[in-house]
């Protein structure tokens, strides 16, 4: 890489203000809206959750067709696999996520601490979500599209809080690979799901077409 690329690249990462680290606007607004999408779709299936809980017979708004059903996933052990529903724990870990991009677009320092923790409570958050998705895809038959907004929001989200809680390895050649192609790895992971979807799901959506 020329010195020029890396002061370029250098230019996008977090700049350190004393003890803490001031977030670049780009990367303060994603994770704020990441957070607000993901709050808004862990709340709305709690209250679906809610709904269903009280009238069994009740129909989420978000089941949609046989293959695009909330219904049919938050009645499977799945969805509660931590003995409540997994909405709630949503609904904490975006709240912090909000918090963080509020702040963070306010442009208060947070320890790179934070952001360290933040990384790496994304990243088990991310392992949750494949987890399920591999449920919903080849055990439970179904999805549920407000958890695919959580989807949705989870891996960008890793991506960018990564690249801040990385900072300190800002001089590190591979460091800086992964850092320059990350939105690469984003669409490959978008391209990736949907291909899986497709495949997994052809025989209904061919009947559509």
């Amino acid at each position: 890489m020329t010195s020029t690329a890396a002061d370029e690249t250098a230019s996008d990462l977090p700049a350190r203000s004393g003890s803490g680290v001031r977030v670049k606007t780009p990367s303060a607004i994603w994770v704020l809206i990441a957070g607000a999408v993901g709050l808004t779709a862990a709340l709305t299936l709690t209250i679906e959750k809610i709904e269903l809980l009280i009238d069994p017979a009740y129909v989420p708004s978000c089941s949609i067709n046989p293959v695009l059903s909330c219904g049919s996933v938050m009645v499977t052990p799945q969805a509660s696999e931590f003995g409540f529903p997994n909405s709630l724990l949503g609904i904490v870990a975006f709240s912090v996520v909000v918090v963080a991009g509020v702040l963070a677009v306010a442009k208060v320092a947070l320890p790179q601490w934070f952001w360290a923790g933040l990384a790496v409570g994304t990243l088990l958050g991310a392992v949750f979500v494949h987890w399920l998705i591999y449920q919903s895809l080849y055990v439970i038959g179904a999805l549920c599209p407000y958890c695919m907004v959580v989807w949705s929001m989870t891996i960008p989200l890793l991506v960018v809080v990564s690249s801040i809680a990385l900072r300190p390895l800002a001089g590190n050649a591979f460091a800086r690979a992964v850092y320059q192609w990350r939105w690469s790895l984003v669409a490959l992971w978008f391209t990736g799901l949907i291909l899986l979807i497709v495949i997994r799901f052809w025989a209904y959506w061919s009947t559509l077409i």
